[in-house]
């Protein structure tokens, strides 16, 4: 049996409509073909009506998606253990992009708070940083409250912290196929006012090469190139004068990432918290996400200057950084406060959840500190 997908209100339908109108007259100026990365970019960030850039909430029991911040705030608790050695080192500001429901802030201005000189937040999301600027007055003191800025944009210099959970992981990917020994670069056309997906011959010379270099032989085979991720990163790199660069997301090293199996890629939607395999269902209210390849991640960094500080699993991350300890700080045991923190610390680390799919990764210019959150389970060998 089918699960129940629920259907969007009225408002959200119109919404999406008018994404869809707005996405088939690019189309149709260009020559009836987009490349997917474009359709992704359109229906996650376009303008007032993109998944992001729109008003539905997305994270939480209401939204479409629940995030590590959100399940407990001992999981900021934990990162802040992290954060504090390195913070003395540096300007003293927090960078945090795609803050999400502004949990993760509010814990770290709580717990590092006379560490912190600034927390900027760059939120490309309306909806979710009223949310932010809401939650993180009624949690934070408004002494530290003070401290956070958002910005429309990423500073030309950083002298700080970056940190990232769950951001490369929304970025627009290139979808590329290989049949009969040939690359196709995967796009969106219209067919009777109708949005399919309708392949062309690879040309870019950088993608290209890059699908050379991953793709598996096997054939048919799906998979997704991460240019936008990877310009991403190198720009935290060339931009970033001293600090570090913290970044926590699902995904994997490039050989399990093109693995022969894997033959379908990683692309999917979330709607409601339903797994979604249509890229063109509701678009503009579906979160569309792949799988982050660290292997492109962790090179971008390095050809920008960084250091390759480490590479682990969130659950290595967090056990090494005591979250256990601070779970049995957190109540009695046999209380109901202390049996839901348990639940969460549970699917944060467990293999079968967060703990193994979920990496952590880290680089740094001009600092100097114990890195205890790889001190044991590193794998930037397999990088």
């Amino acid at each position: 049996m089918k699960p129940h997908i629920p259907a969007p209100e009225a408002e959200a339908q119109a919404a999406s409509a008018r994404l869809v109108r707005l996405i088939a007259d690019e189309i149709t100026r260009c020559a009836n073909w987009l490349p997917f990365s474009r359709f992704m970019e359109l229906a996650l960030y376009a303008p007032g009506c993109g998944y992001y850039t729109g008003g539905a909430h997305k994270i939480g029991a209401a939204g479409d998606f629940i995030t590590a911040p959100t399940l407990t705030h001992l999981f900021g608790q934990t990162v802040a253990r992290q954060l504090a050695p390195l913070l003395p080192q540096t300007g003293g500001t927090i960078y945090e992009f795609g803050a999400g429901t502004g949990d993760l802030a509010a814990v770290l201005l709580n717990s590092l708070g006379p560490h912190i000189q600034r927390y900027c937040i760059i939120e490309v999301s309306p909806e979710l940083a009223e949310r932010q600027r809401s939650l993180i007055a009624a949690k934070v003191p408004s002494e530290l409250a003070q401290k956070v800025a958002h910005l429309p944009a990423l500073p030309d210099t950083l002298d700080g912290i970056v940190v990232g959970n769950e951001v490369l992981d929304a970025m627009p990917v290139e979808l590329i196929s290989r049949r009969d020994g040939a690359f196709l670069q995967q796009g969106v056309s219209l067919q009777n006012d109708t949005l399919i997906q309708t392949g062309q011959t690879l040309t870019q010379p950088d993608l290209l090469e890059a699908a050379a270099r991953y793709f598996p032989a096997a054939e048919p085979y799906t998979s997704e190139l991460h240019p936008a991720q990877y310009a991403f990163v190198r720009t935290l790199a060339d931009r970033l004068v001293r600090g570090a660069v913290l970044l926590i997301d699902y995904g994997f090293d490039a050989a399990q990432y093109y693995h022969p199996q894997r033959h379908m890629g990683t692309l999917i939607g979330h709607y409601r918290h339903h797994t979604v395999h249509d890229p063109f269902f509701h678009i503009g209210l579906t979160d569309l996400t792949a799988h982050v390849n660290f292997t492109d991640t962790a090179q971008a960094a390095v050809d920008g200057g960084l250091d390759l500080i480490g590479y682990t699993t969130q659950a290595n991350f967090l056990l090494n950084l005591g979250i256990t300890e601070l779970l049995a700080q957190s109540g009695r045991p046999d209380s109901a406060a202390y049996a839901r923190e348990a639940a969460a610390v549970q699917q944060l680390l467990n293999p079968h959840e967060m703990g193994e799919l979920f990496k952590v990764i880290a680089f740094g210019r001009g600092i100097d500190v114990d890195w205890q959150g790889f001190a044991f389970g590193d794998i930037c060998h397999k990088l």
